[in-house]
């Protein structure tokens, strides 16, 4: 027995362990660099602010010097990869340790579990000693075939296979014949080449890249949305995520029959060549014990590990889209400074009507029947101009859901005549309600309104979400926020984190308001959980409104490391302090405050014309240089001060009114339109361009250059403009495009 073939003891696997462990860190560091192409000092020190419990956005915004400016995303890719190589290298030193336990730990195994860089690497070492159930090959070890599968495996070159199989019958085991006796040796082998992960590994990446992923209908008479699906084949390598989830969900239904065909020669032969050294007297009986442990042992499992990555990385792709268009959603530019009359369409329940003041508080509701079956279309006309007059409204907002666009035919007419009566122009807008009934059956909605009912509560939403999309919508689980595909087929877990993350990045980006926020806001606050949450507002309104940031370390349980990462993101507008204003951290207010000295102003003179003359001419290396500080945070606290309470927001374009109300039939190819982007997907973009369905831009339409994805040129809630390319009126869809046609 050579040195690689001898198991180890318990106590030398620890020693090596140790050993691992101790180099861990060093290995880490130089992996999570060359995978995300980052200095190794980037890493370490990145890591270590992770560990020492710092928040994404405190260390994207607040160590930047730190980390060599790594973004948010960056940030998360690097947290996410520290995770899964640290469960990784746990899961190494488990396996190791259970093999061990068996005394079938060798010096060759141990180095390939330590070399893997997948789990499923890892998973596949481990599979041949992991606990079966019974199986045909532990049924012929326990009839002492093992002798006798060894001797098949020396591929003897002379001898007769049945002779030497005649050895080992045993009636009272169960093996009577020779033939018996061989089929229970082949067993075993063929279980030792389904374990074999060079083979199993080699198979899975052939099929991969050469499998055929073919769906058929289980009833071909059947309507469903999964009819392009029932005689359908694509190359495994080739699916777009988007079409994995719909084969999946179809197979999910019972509509669809999924099976993933590859050629089978080349991986026999790839098996054979590996397992059969050449001739011998047993080669036949080895070439039929690969094929039988490739068709019974390892194609099933390899189709499902396959059908599993390509579920994996649709589910990954999902999440990514359903992030970003999230993200866009929340950052829509707020409609400040309007009083808004809010309407939750609906037919045989009534139209709810809220009407909401500049500050987003509730001033009255009403219900009104304009549409059918009820069709009151005179009283619901005298209860828009009451509400609109009796508080000077100056948007109207519809949302889109049941009977959204039969209302805004309502609304539009209203409003001609309004304007003709008062001689006051109104507009509308169309808002996008996904979650509103979610929100509005929640227990903080009936916390929030509790002398209203869902509906009332649903149209005061619809309001506010126009006034500030953000604030309104972190009252909403994010799943229930419709901007995504196929977001209920994904992994629940990974979904809820990945959005968790784009709401927390959002509310950090534009900072809050610490003496108007609401728990559900603040809850998002790098470093606020919702009991803190709950504190800042329970202290709020028990001492009155913050005058300084200071004033925070008194909230209960709010200690001095929740502190230190929330507050650069709290704002104190009309405080006592002018740099509680901005995103500058308390912990550079005494080098701002030296900054400005220097530049000959106090912080009183923040906002001051002269301020910002002074600071678009200093020079910021010089000033970083003087200051002994590091240029990336001056930077951020020179465009802090130039900007003074600004809302990041506010430089996006404003969206779309309408006066008037487009029709389907209206609609001829070419005629151009202003629409805006209601939601992104891997194949194109919906658009509202007024009329009843969003219209479609399909990838191809979308620009005159290649485009890898729609997400890489337009966003949720953009204002594009589209010409019309097909219009289905018995369908009700419109193709659209973006590219301008030629005159």
């Amino acid at each position: 027995m050579t040195v690689s073939e001898q198991t180890m003891e318990l106590a030398e696997l620890e020693a090596i362990v140790e050993q691992l462990k101790a180099n861990e860190r060093e290995r880490l560091l130089k992996q999570l660099a060359s995978e995300l192409s980052l200095g190794t000092g980037q890493v370490q020190r990145t890591i270590e602010l992770l560990d020492e419990g710092n928040t994404i956005p405190f260390i994207a915004r607040y160590r930047k010097e730190m980390t060599g400016e790594l973004d948010e995303n960056q940030l998360r890719s690097l947290e996410e990869r520290l995770g899964y190589i640290r469960g990784l290298e746990e899961r190494k030193r488990e396996v190791m340790r259970l093999i061990a336990e068996q005394n079938k730990l060798t010096t060759v195994l141990q180095q390939a579990i330590v070399k893997a860089v997948k789990l499923q690497e890892v998973e596949d070492l481990y599979r041949p000693y992991r606990q079966k159930r019974k199986t045909r090959a532990s049924v012929a070890k326990e009839r002492g075939l093992q002798p006798l599968a060894d001797w098949v495996l020396t591929e003897p070159k002379s001898g007769d296979p049945l002779q030497e199989a005649a050895a080992y019958i045993q009636p009272d085991l169960g093996v009577e014949t020779s033939e018996q006796a061989i089929q229970g040796a082949l067993d075993i082998i063929a279980e030792l080449i389904g374990d074999d992960p060079v083979v199993r590994k080699w198979v899975r990446q052939y099929t991969y890249e050469q499998g055929l992923l073919r769906t058929e209908a289980k009833d071909t008479e059947q309507e469903s949305v999964y009819e392009m699906y029932y005689a359908y084949s694509e190359p495994v390598k080739r699916l777009p995520s988007h079409r994995i989830l719909a084969i999946n969900r179809g197979e999910r239904e019972e509509v669809l029959k999924v099976s993933l065909d590859v050629q089978n020669d080349m991986i026999l032969a790839y098996i054979q060549k590996k397992w059969i050294r050449g001739a011998s007297v047993v080669r036949s009986l080895l070439e039929a014990t690969v094929e039988d442990a490739y068709k019974r042992l390892i194609a099933s499992s390899i189709e499902r590990d396959v059908r599993n990555e390509l579920t994996e990385k649709a589910e990954e792709q999902a999440i990514d889209v359903f992030a970003k268009n999230l993200r866009s959603l929340l950052l829509q530019p707020p409609v400040k400074g309007k009083t808004v009359l809010a309407v939750d369409p609906a037919f045989r329940t009534g139209c709810k009507l809220a009407v909401v003041d500049d500050t987003g508080k509730m001033l009255e509701v009403a219900v009104t029947y304009p549409t059918a079956p009820h069709n009151k279309v005179k009283e619901a006309e005298r209860t828009f101009t009451e509400l609109a007059r009796k508080y000077d409204a100056d948007i109207i907002v519809i949302g889109n859901g049941t009977a959204s666009r039969e209302t805004e035919q309502f609304v539009a007419d209203w409003l001609g005549h309004y304007a003709t009566e008062f001689g006051k122009r109104l507009q509308y807008l169309i808002v996008n309600e996904a979650g509103a009934s979610v929100y509005s059956a929640s227990k903080l909605a009936q916390e929030e309104f509790p002398s209203l009912d869902v509906a009332e509560r649903s149209a005061v939403s619809i309001g506010r979400r126009v006034q500030d999309p953000l604030a309104e919508l972190v009252k909403i689980d994010p799943k229930a926020i419709g901007v995504g595909q196929y977001q209920h087929d994904v992994a629940a877990k990974r979904l809820e984190e990945n959005l968790g993350a784009v709401v927390e990045s959002a509310v950090n980006h534009v900072g809050v308001d610490v003496n108007t926020a609401s728990p559900s806001l603040l809850s998002y606050v790098a470093g606020i959980n919702a009991t803190l949450a709950k504190n800042i507002v329970k202290h709020r309104e028990e001492n009155g409104k913050f005058t300084k940031r200071q004033q925070l370390q008194k909230v209960a349980r709010l200690g001095p490391k929740a502190y230190e990462q929330c507050i650069g993101f709290l704002r104190i507008t009309d405080g006592d302090y002018a740099l509680d204003q901005t995103p500058i951290h308390p912990e550079s207010y005494k080098v701002t405050e030296r900054l400005l000295a220097s530049l000959g102003f106090k912080v009183n003179a923040i906002g001051s014309e002269q301020l910002v003359k002074k600071l678009r001419d200093a020079s910021v290396e010089q000033l970083a240089a003087e200051l002994e500080v590091g240029i990336p945070t001056l930077k951020d606290i020179v465009d802090s001060l130039l900007r003074p309470g600004r809302d990041p927001r506010e430089e996006l374009p404003p969206p779309i009114f309408r006066t008037d109300v487009l029709q389907i039939e209206d609609l001829v190819p070419g005629m151009e339109l202003q629409g805006t982007v209601r939601n992104v997907i891997d194949f194109g973009a919906f658009v509202d361009i007024g009329i009843k369905n969003d219209g479609l831009v399909h990838i191809s339409q979308i620009s005159d250059r290649f485009v890898k994805h729609p997400l890489d040129v337009v966003s949720v809630g953009d204002n594009v403009t589209v010409w019309v390319m097909q219009v289905d009126v018995k369908k009700g869809r419109v193709g659209l495009t973006m590219k301008q046609p030629k005159q």
